[in-house]
């Protein structure tokens, strides 16, 4: 892979508060307001804001203004107060029209026979305990190992940014490989020319899913067997190992 030159700006690193991305040189984030705190968000996401009732920031004055205030409200209250007053002028004391009967005594009622208590079952015996993950068998094959990263890769939110970052900057290439240093960990390292992430997967514990490892902007900042290509990434983001012909 041909190496690119170094760009470097002083521009500060600017993170999206849902989905963690970086945001690249020259992408410009929204800022939300949500329970009372102002969150930076990426064009991604911002959907994702709108789902869970985040308000824009630029458009919060606006929302103040559609709310009326409480004049028309007192307006209300002071019609209905006084439709009240009217209506309290007009029941005046006078003598009722119909005559009160007596009360009738009080009916002498037979106490019920006390209710026995059901005897308690006897508590069943605990369920035996298990472990908290799901342990799986790891794959001594590495293609096997590299194939099962990437299914556990696919069904991620990760998918989700190297779909987003491929729109901007196109389709990257993709490096899988078994940690040599831990064999029941796969790495996988997403690249661009301007920025690149790598995700880490545990065969061992799938059930803790995709890990961020990683992200920079220059490609020298990894190391030659990570800028190999092996696999590709669809326009959803989803991840492919390269058939060799």
């Amino acid at each position: 892979m041909a190496r690119t030159r170094d760009i470097r700006t002083n521009q500060l690193d600017v993170a999206c508060d849902i989905c963690g991305r970086t945001l690249l040189r020259g992408e410009h984030p929204e800022h939300y307001l949500a329970g009372g705190e102002r969150r930076t968000v990426c064009d991604l996401c911002i959907t994702r804001a709108q789902h869970e009732g985040w308000i824009r920031e630029s458009g919060a004055d606006d929302l103040e203004l559609r709310h009326p205030r409480s004049e028309g409200r007192g307006l209300i209250d002071r019609f209905r107060a006084g439709r009240r007053d009217r209506a309290a002028s007009r029941q005046e004391p006078g003598e009722p029209e119909y005559d009160e009967l007596p009360a009738a005594p009080p009916s002498r009622l037979e106490p019920p026979p006390p209710v026995r208590a059901p005897r308690p079952e006897p508590a069943p015996a605990p369920p035996p305990r298990s472990a908290s993950r799901n342990i799986r068998a790891v794959p001594t094959n590495a293609d096997l190992k590299m194939q099962r990263a990437l299914d556990v890769f696919n069904t991620s939110d990760h998918t989700r940014t190297v779909g987003g970052v491929a729109r901007s900057l196109g389709p990257p290439a993709v490096c899988v490989r078994p940690r040599p240093d831990r064999p029941a960990v796969v790495a996988i390292t997403v690249m661009w020319e301007l920025s690149w992430y790598r995700f880490e997967v545990d065969l061992s514990d799938e059930a803790g899913g995709v890990r961020r490892d990683a992200q920079g902007d220059e490609l020298s900042e990894l190391i030659p067997e990570e800028q190999v290509p092996n696999a590709a990434a669809d326009e959803r983001g989803a991840l492919h190992l390269q058939i060799n012909t």
